[in-house]
């Protein structure tokens, strides 16, 4: 006999038809029978087959026990339903290869236990009192299991030529994918027709199929492989392929296979390559399957011209800049997929679409990449540009600095280039231990993607400041530029210049200081994290800086800034004892140096401090390290080093917890571990939104100096590193 296989092995019709079949099952709606019956309330029971994967197919493919407690239905309907399962859940058997298999339903209404294909059934079903519930067990004898026999590939057959058919684009799955994901597909009671992958291309470049013609069909394999010539695999299509005389004839996974080899082609420049829905032939005498696929390989090409539509505000020149696909490469769906991510990751789209923009060209030899290869595939890209401006409001707080809050206004696309330009006016310093009055901070920020060089981003920052802090009241404006770089999968490195000219009091004395600098920044981060305000469950994150500088006035001097940051994450399901991502140990450690001057020859808010969320909870901001005499004011220092230990928890419904302990000194050397030693202790709750987790903190310290605070509440969005 003849069948197609499709996620069951499926007999004559078209898979497309039934994942439309199985999608329209999934979205049931109650059923009326045409009559006033009330609905039955019922229970199913499954009968174990002791194979787990069986057990689960069986119970996607019942519509009994998807729909028991969500759709109740009268009588009639529910007697209908009982005959339809036993094609479904036999699916669901051939699905996993027993196709020698049986399907027993049983009912018990009352006291009558009857087989569910009983005539008599729904007479039974209507005669039952009101609420009374029916029992009903699904039993499955699987049989023994089938394995693929021959597993052949050919041409597809002269009188039923397979059509060039466009590729999917990189971004749409291929037309079997939905039929390869749902185990509900049922199966059709005609059993003797098949179908090829023939096609014809449509207006917009997707493949319509059409019937092939009757002659197409071959009732047995052999006469299958007969009509057409056989085609042979490269190694590297033979392991994408996969499948082998022997291995149980799963359809999962002989669909799997045609997605594979189907890739692999495109992959190898056949953007038009066609892999039909397999041609399944059973064999009960040998408990075999054999299989036979149609491949048409069609012309190899390379990349044609690249259109662009959709752009309004943005600029095609700087998109064709940045694409990295180029016109005359080898036509390669990973690559095209990868040239439209990075469009979309330039942040001023919505959405960013690719496909193929058939007909097939030929391109003159002087403009190919590949000798020899002239056909070219064109390629589309499609935009839908976000909006261009954005307001944001900003809100946080701790005890020690207090509240701040402010408005951002962000134009996302200033020229035409993806340029960002963001003005944020902030309002700090409301109450707070380590706080003395009101501040300020507002800053304008432009940034410049692609700057000289893809993936060199300039940044430019324009600030005034004023904050009155304990150890120093400070008001600035600060002007900063420099040049940010990725390197490399992880690495991120930065470089520029700065310049700030500020008056600073400290302890009575009012100094004005214009300081230039340049720092330089390395930071590694290979936790994968797209929202860098998630939480991380593995991996490292590290940075480096470097910050020669000089202060021109109330005295010269030179000095370097050094300072290195590390945390890792530890997941404790690599103990057994948490399931992914619910329990985590996180570290981190901070040193920091400051070369060539001493205390008093630097300006005070260059030096060093510790205390808060930064570094050591417990203690207020700038609260760790030397005082003014017996006061609460600091005054900072050359050296510092500080670690935190962190153990999270997420919770159900949203919820979580965390426990920690910081540590961290200030010392008036350059050589960190100099300095008081403080401990901080504390935990907090964590409630996980879809942007992140809001986090409330309370901390402690363990040793506390004089004058300092007794306990710290920190409140913010993400987690403190």
């Amino acid at each position: 006999m003849s069948c197609i296989l499709g996620i069951v092995t499926v007999f004559c019709a078209p898979l497309p038809v039934e994942a439309k079949a199985s999608k329209a099952a999934a979205n049931a709606k109650p059923v009326t029978d045409g009559t006033s019956d009330p609905a039955i309330p019922y229970a199913v029971t499954l009968t174990p087959t002791k194979q787990a994967d069986l057990d689960a197919a069986i119970a996607a493919s019942s519509q009994l026990k998807s729909l028991q407690t969500s759709h109740t239905v009268g009588a009639y309907a529910l007697a209908g339903r009982i005959r339809s399962d036993y094609d479904r859940v036999n699916s669901a058997l051939e699905s996993q290869g027993y196709y020698a298999g049986s399907v027993k339903i049983s009912v018990k209404a009352g006291a009558r236990t009857v087989d569910g294909k009983d005539p008599s059934l729904p007479d039974i079903l209507k005669a039952l009192g009101k609420n009374q519930k029916v029992a009903i067990t699904i039993s499955a004898t699987i049989g023994p299991r089938f394995s693929l026999g021959n597993v052949a590939l050919t041409t597809p057959p002269q009188e039923a030529p397979a059509a060039s058919v466009p590729a999917p684009t990189p971004t749409t799955p291929t037309a079997t994918a939905p039929a390869m994901k749902d185990p509900t597909a049922k199966a059709p009671a005609a059993k003797v027709a098949a179908k090829t992958s023939s096609g014809k291309a449509s207006s917009d470049g997707k493949s319509v199929p059409t019937p092939p013609p009757a002659a197409a069909v071959a009732a047995t394999s052999e006469q299958a492989i007969a009509q057409a010539q056989p085609v042979s695999l490269l190694p590297e299509e033979r392991k994408a392929f996969g499948l082998s005389s022997g291995q149980p004839a799963v359809a999962a996974d002989v669909l799997a296979a045609q997605n594979s080899l189907l890739n692999q082609l495109q992959e190898e420049g056949y953007a038009t390559a066609s892999v039909s829905t397999p041609l399944a032939y059973l064999k009960p005498q040998t408990h075999t399957l054999d299989i036979v696929f149609r491949v048409n390989r069609g012309p190899k090409v390379v990349i044609g011209p690249i259109s662009m539509t959709g752009l309004a505000h943005t600029k095609q020149r700087y998109l064709m800049n940045r694409l990295e696909l180029k016109e005359g490469e080898l036509y390669r769906p990973s690559r095209i997929e990868a040239a439209r991510q990075d469009l979309a990751s330039t942040g001023v789209f919505a959405s960013v679409q690719v496909r193929n923009a058939p007909p097939i060209i030929t391109l003159p030899p002087s403009r190919t990449l590949m000798p020899g290869i002239l056909q070219a595939m064109p390629i589309e890209f499609g935009f839908k540009e976000a909006k261009r401006r954005t307001l944001s409001a900003e809100i946080g707080y701790s005890t020690d600095l207090g509240g701040r809050v402010g408005v951002s206004w962000t134009h996302h696309n200033l020229l035409g280039n993806a340029e960002q330009l963001r003005l944020t006016a902030l309002i700090t310093g409301l109450g707070g231990s380590a706080q003395q009055g009101l501040g300020y901070d507002v800053y304008a920020d432009f940034m410049k993607p692609d700057f000289l060089s893809k993936g060199q981003n300039l940044s430019v920052r324009l600030e005034g400041i004023r904050q009155l802090l304990y150890s120093y009241h400070q008001t600035a404006i600060i002007g900063r530029a420099g040049l940010n770089r990725h390197v490399g999968k992880y690495w991120n490195v930065s470089g520029g210049v700065m310049g700030e000219q500020e008056q600073i009091q400290q302890f009575g004395d009012t100094r004005s200081y214009f300081i230039i600098a340049a720092p330089l920044n390395a930071t590694f981060d290979n936790t994968q994290l797209s929202n860098p305000i998630d939480p991380a469950t593995h991996g490292v994150r590290a940075s480096l800086s470097v910050t020669p500088s000089e202060s021109l006035e109330s005295g010269s001097s030179f000095f370097t800034l050094l300072s290195a940051q590390v945390s890792t994450y530890f997941d404790l399901k690599h103990l057994g004892i948490s399931r992914p991502g619910r329990s985590v140990i996180a570290v981190r450690g901070i040193v920091g140096s400051v070369q060539g001057a001493s205390t008093y020859q630097i300006p005070p808010d260059q030096r060093l401090y510790a205390g808060g969320p930064a570094t050591v909870r417990g203690f207020r901001y700038q609260g760790v390290g030397p005082q003014y005499g017996k006061t609460k004011y600091g005054i900072g220092g050359t050296s510092m080093d500080a670690g935190s230990v962190e153990f999270r928890q997420r919770l159900p419904m949203n919820l979580g917890f965390a426990g920690f302990v910081d540590a961290g000194q200030v010392g008036t050397g350059s050589r960190p571990g100099q300095g008081t030693l403080r401990v901080g202790y504390g935990g907090g709750v964590r409630y996980f939104t879809p942007i992140g987790p809001i986090r409330v903190d309370v901390a402690l310290p363990m040793n506390r100096p004089a004058y300092g605070d007794k306990w710290e509440l920190y409140f913010g969005l993400g987690e403190t590193f």
